[in-house]
């Protein structure tokens, strides 16, 4: 075991996430709380997870869901008090589990006292904005220029998401200042992980141009200067922590910027998020659309991202869902007829690969899509827009109303279903959005014991007692077939192969020579025997570990195997 070379964080480690709102109600007002999380831990505890990242609870106008805060160091009273975060914090680690808090530093709320004290005339604090004459030809990641009048000033400020959210002038060296002081303020209350948002986004040029590509993206995306800024982070809070944990949510990114961001010699962050394997089921790019997902763009986007970030030391987090996607279970299963293989597939999937696998609440009993009935079931503003704006281009009520049940970011954020009671147990009261209709049978109380949640807690022990799965390297496989989503891992002279059948249908393959004689570490159907051919059931998914290979095996066996069936 190599010792010199220090982990910059332990890659055993699973995390879940939890959406608060939608999590647990211990008042009856219908919105998630706390106390609720806390109330949870056992669970969270018997699931296995180390790690909880918490999406935004400080004060929040909630023009973006709490994306939008007012005040960094303090706690929405919508979600509890100060000492209910400090219990959460020190109940948790009793359970084994630490916090990974979200940072929203690329941007502030308009409401926040920087931003009203820049507008009251403050030039310290106008300093700690974008400030200029002339706009630029950005536009908004929420539709619209990017720049909005600041005050009576003649001057304009820059938002690259809603006009509440002002972008912070991270040039300024007082910024930096601040915002550091912010990260280490939760690091003195025990927290360990944090969550970077749109973290990417935080190196803007001295001189902001003109740019019609993608909206004006490549302007403030991945600039050199980011970098340094990470760097500046990293050395002034958590890198003074040994066990720290950080993410950052990336944004139209690339590899190379992603290696450079996750290398632990860059001392820049532990991983990274990306987004473009979510994007498969896009027409033309375009999320308000109806489209199968394309499964070789699924499949080239894994193996290319896997390789290139294992051949430079890059660390991905990998995932599914989040609040703001639809469920992927919806997207990838027919969910009709296979849910439990189909959710067990998709968790092997990212669980056996190279990463730290993020969990999103309900992914680990197989909680499903809403399936509303009507437009009036929706709360989230993205989707109603999309919906008048569907309406405006010539769709019909129908047609509109069945994009918006398949892509709305309520399907994610639906109340965590823990009983078949009224209301799935989550609140005495009305919950904020309306349950899932399928509480009543899929809920924590029926799912425990189930195939789904059994099969993650196998999952998250085999990363913690199997070396290859948390440290080994990521090599394509199968490439050429068209059902499967396959990869190898290798990790001191051991391998392991992992097959995934994305699809209805059984598949017939070829089985290398080297894994014929190797062990079954993990299938969601009863054990398949390994010979020359093997079937994969329905989205069937398949590890075979081999322990002892022969270096001609190892040599021979490249990767690129044949579809025979």
């Amino acid at each position: 075991m190599i010792k010199e070379q220090k982990l910059a964080f332990d890659k055993r480690k699973v995390v879940y996430q939890i959406y608060p709102k939608s999590y647990k109600d211990t008042t009856g007002n219908g919105v998630g709380d706390l106390r609720g999380i806390i109330e949870k831990l056992p669970y969270l505890e018997e699931l296995g997870v180390d790690v909880i990242w918490l999406n935004p609870f400080y004060p929040s106008p909630q023009r973006d869901n709490g994306y939008d805060i007012s005040d960094y160091t303090a706690v929405n009273p919508l979600f509890g008090t100060m000492a209910d975060f400090e219990e959460l914090s020190q109940k948790a680690k009793e359970h084994g589990i630490e916090l990974m808090l979200d940072m929203v530093l690329n941007h502030c709320s308009i409401e926040h006292e920087w931003f009203q004290k820049a507008l009251a005339g403050g030039k310290y604090y106008q300093e700690f904005f974008i400030l200029r004459d002339t706009p630029t030809n950005w536009v908004s990641k929420f539709g619209g220029n990017a720049w909005a009048p600041f005050g009576d000033t003649g001057k304009y400020y820059l938002h690259l998401f809603d006009i509440t959210q002002a972008d912070l002038n991270w040039r300024n060296p007082h910024v930096r200042e601040e915002l550091f002081k912010v990260v280490n303020f939760w690091r003195e209350k025990g927290v360990k992980g944090f969550r970077f948002d749109v973290i990417n986004l935080i190196g803007k040029d001295e001189e902001l141009k003109d740019n019609t590509a993608f909206d004006g993206k490549p302007e403030y995306t991945d600039r050199p200067i980011a970098h340094d800024y990470l760097k500046m982070l990293n050395q002034a809070t958590f890198g003074q922590d040994d066990n720290s944990m950080t993410v950052g949510e990336m944004s139209f990114t690339d590899i190379p910027n992603c290696i450079q961001y996750s290398n632990p010699d860059s001392h820049e962050l532990d991983m990274v998020f990306n987004f473009h394997h979510l994007k498969v089921d896009y027409e033309n790019g375009q999320k308000w659309t109806l489209k199968s997902f394309d499964f070789e763009e699924l499949k080239t986007l894994f193996h290319t991202w896997g390789e290139k970030m294992s051949e430079g030391g890059g660390w991905s987090a990998l995932f599914w869902n989040n609040h703001d996607q639809p469920r992927a279970i919806n997207r990838f299963i027919d969910v009709k007829n296979f849910r439990n293989e189909g959710a067990t597939m998709l968790a092997a999937a990212i669980h056996l690969s190279r990463g730290t696998p993020y969990i999103y609440m309900g992914e680990e009993i197989g909680m499903l899509d809403p399936d509303y009935d009507s437009m009036a079931d929706y709360v989230d503003v993205e989707c109603l827009n999309a919906y008048q704006e569907l309406l405006t281009s010539g769709k019909t009520e129908a047609e509109a109303f069945a994009i918006i049940q398949a892509k709305s970011r309520d399907n994610s954020r639906t109340p965590m279903q823990w009983d078949a009671s009224e209301n799935a147990g989550f609140s005495t009261g009305t919950p904020w959005l309306k349950v899932g209709k399928t509480y009543r049978d899929i809920n924590v109380e029926n799912e425990k014991s189930g195939p789904i949640f059994t099969f993650y807690q196998q999952l998250i022990r085999l990363r913690k007692d199997l070396p290859i799965i948390a440290e080994g390297s990521y090599q394509s496989a199968y490439q050429d077939n068209s059902y499967i989503y396959a990869f190898e891992r290798h990790f001191d002279g051991k391998q392991l192969l992992v097959l995934n059948n994305f699809f209805a249908k059984e598949v017939e393959l070829d089985l290398p020579e080297a894994y014929q004689s190797g062990q079954v570490l993990l299938s969601n159907y009863p054990e398949t025997n390994l010979s020359e051919k093997i079937t994969l059931k329905p989205y069937q998914t398949l590890a075979i570990y081999q322990e002892n290979l022969s270096s001609k095996q190892d040599n021979d066996q490249n990767g690129n195997y044949q579809y025979n069936g």
